[in-house]
């Protein structure tokens, strides 16, 4: 039941921050047909420790989450195969290693980033509904800071 909660508490905790990041910098998805993408990168600090413990995320005031889910149908995820990498300013790029998460009928995915204060970071993300698909490409922006 603990495990369940922390879940469910880590999904509810997700949707929120992509929400809050909707709100503030318009609408957070990519349109592909009928494939929604929806995207947020936040700080991995706005995760309590127990279910950043509990979903092997690392916590740091450094540290970031980009968070990915695809839909169809609204509550529905999609399962995708995902690529992903950022750069920062100084074109600097690193590979994002994403996690599948999946929760009832919701499916995402996680990968964490390590970042600098006021770094201002693209993000370029891959999406494939399967492995003969051709790849859906997209990027956002991003000026993460470091949560002191």
């Amino acid at each position: 039941m603990k495990t369940t909660q922390l879940r469910l508490t880590h999904v509810l905790l997700l949707l929120l921050t992509a929400l809050l990041t909707t709100s503030v910098v318009g609408d957070a998805f990519k349109t592909h047909g009928d494939l929604k993408i929806f995207y947020s990168a936040f700080p991995s600090t706005v995760i309590p420790a127990e279910i950043a413990s509990a979903n092997g995320i690392i916590r740091g005031v450094d540290r970031g989450v980009v968070n990915i889910a695809a839909v169809k149908k609204l509550g529905t995820g999609l399962p995708i195969i995902i690529y992903g990498e950022f750069s920062n300013i100084m074109q600097q790029t690193k590979k994002l290693d994403f996690t599948e998460i999946q929760e009832g009928s919701t499916v995402y995915y996680i990968a964490p980033f390590e970042f600098d204060n006021e770094d201002f970071l693209t993000f370029k993300i891959r999406v494939k509904t399967d492995s003969a698909a051709p790849a859906y490409a997209f990027k956002f922006q991003k000026i993460m800071y470091v949560d002191k």
